[in-house]
């Protein structure tokens, strides 16, 4: 997700969101497993758009430590765009 632009990472992170919120709109959006819908969701859009594979399990676990990591910080940035920085800037293993 290198060379993704953080606006466009962002507005998947944003559609995910309002997706998930619908799914879940009888417990107005709460689900402890959120990680997990989230990347089911994400990773056929990721794979199409980067073209390469992308493993769902690691992008669940890497959504709850971005997660983690907002939730510790000053909040001023909006998740989306949070999120999106730190998926550009997590170093690669």
């Amino acid at each position: 997700m290198i060379q993704y632009p953080i606006e466009h990472l962002a507005a998947l992170f944003r559609a995910a969101d309002a997706a998930h919120h619908e799914a879940f709109a009888a417990t107005n959006g709460e689900d402890p497993e959120w990680p997990t819908w989230y990347a089911r969701y994400l990773t056929p859009r990721l794979q199409q758009e980067l073209g390469g594979r992308v493993d769902q399990s690691a992008l669940a676990a890497d959504l709850r430590q971005a997660d983690s990591d907002y939730r510790a910080g000053d909040r001023r940035e909006p998740w989306p765009e949070f999120y999106a920085r730190w998926f550009i800037g997590r170093p690669r293993q």
